[in-house]
């Protein structure tokens, strides 16, 4: 696909042999993060897109509600006569200048609507009018939805291996340093604790499955490589594991991560006090950053209120009250006052009675670098 930018050509005209993509070209787009134009209404992106898809609807959700409820009562040709009547003049021109603009930057894009049906081909054929050729994908956002559907399940048929540990081990990191793994809190934007939450909202269910079969075709994994995943509960978050991958993740063998207590509590006072301070503080500003961040932690202590009992929430929510005043004066370690007694008390016991059960398939324990190298081996 090339760009004519010849003075004789002012519209920028785009050329293209192939004009639409199927199946066989969806694993290639997903691998090679090929940029997408998903012209769907934005109430339809916020429910499931894809990470390389950028909207750029024909319709808002008003002119869709009105032409799905002419649809209904009307017939097909009804609706299309409204649809050009209110996409018409001003308004599209701006979309068509928004189109183009798209097409001119990502030459090597695609287009696409729900199913590949009106919608798309209406905006193909604006564009072509207007000089440009831009392939669209055949079967739409469903067609490429169920494509990583399927690798889901493909995903799920590789033989796995558990990344185990106590709270503060490092397994998320460790991750990093396998190429043969998968990010699941990644793909969730949740760390999966009653902490786990970001400063940006968390990804939901479509998204995450979209995520992470994105993560896995991109891995490029054989067919018969092992794969390392973080041990997780069927929840991460507020989304869940897919039914497949999570059946086999029962079943496979678990590599434990152990860690002295300071070095987990490190690892904790870093990732959710310092780091998340500063996340919050460059979101919102200095002052409301951190205010977002005291609610933060707060919340995430009452979620575990039922689990330490009334009276001894009160003392430790007492304790982070302190804790978060002292982090004005500038000193945070005043943390590590609940952050230890909340981890002895609620997150160890209560991980050592989840791998209790999971005993029979410990292949191996040891620190990072052993595990790592077990793993290498």
């Amino acid at each position: 696909m090339s760009i004519n930018t010849s003075g004789n050509n002012t519209s920028g005209k785009i050329t293209s042999a192939i004009e639409r993509a199927d199946s066989a070209d969806f694993r290639t787009i997903i691998r090679n993060k090929i940029p997408l134009m998903d012209v769907r209404a934005p109430v339809e992106f916020e429910k499931g897109a894809f990470n390389q898809s950028i909207n750029c609807p024909l319709m808002n959700n008003d002119e869709r509600e009105k032409i799905g409820v002419c649809y209904k009562k009307n017939g097909q040709e009804a609706a299309i006569t409204l649809g050009n009547a209110l996409v018409s003049g001003q308004s599209k021109a701006s979309r068509l200048a928004q189109w183009q603009t798209f097409a001119r930057e990502n030459p090597q894009g695609y287009l696409y609507c729900f199913r590949g049906g009106l919608r798309s081909k209406t905006v193909q054929r604006w564009l072509k009018e207007s000089g440009i050729n831009y392939p669209l994908i055949i079967g739409g956002y469903k067609a490429l939805r169920q494509f990583l559907l399927n690798e889901l399940d493909q995903l799920a048929l590789h033989p796995l291996t558990i990344l185990a540990g106590n709270t503060g081990s490092g397994k998320t990191p460790f991750l990093a340093h396998c190429t043969n793994s998968l990010d699941l809190e990644g793909a969730a934007g949740h760390r999966g604790s009653s902490f786990g939450s970001f400063v940006t909202p968390q990804s939901n269910q479509i998204n995450f499955e979209n995520k992470l079969a994105e993560q896995y075709i991109t891995g490029n994994f054989s067919l018969d490589q092992r794969l390392v995943l973080e041990d997780e509960g069927r929840l991460i978050g507020s989304v869940h594991l897919p039914g497949s991958l999570r059946h086999a993740m029962t079943l496979a063998p678990l590599v434990v991560i152990e860690e002295s207590l300071d070095y987990r509590l490190e690892q904790i006072y870093q990732e959710y006090i310092i780091k998340m301070t500063a996340q919050y503080q460059a979101h919102y500003g200095v002052e409301k950053g951190f205010i977002a961040f005291s609610e933060y932690l707060e919340h995430g202590l009452f979620k575990v209120r039922k689990r330490l009992g009334s009276e001894r929430y009160g003392q430790l929510k007492e304790i982070q009250s302190v804790a978060l005043t002292q982090q004005i004066k500038g000193q945070p370690q005043h943390h590590f006052d609940w952050l230890k007694p909340l981890l002895c008390e609620y997150y160890d016991p209560m991980y050592q009675y989840q791998l209790g059960l999971k005993a029979d398939r410990v292949i191996f324990r040891g620190n990072n670098a052993q595990c790592l190298a077990f793993l290498h081996d």
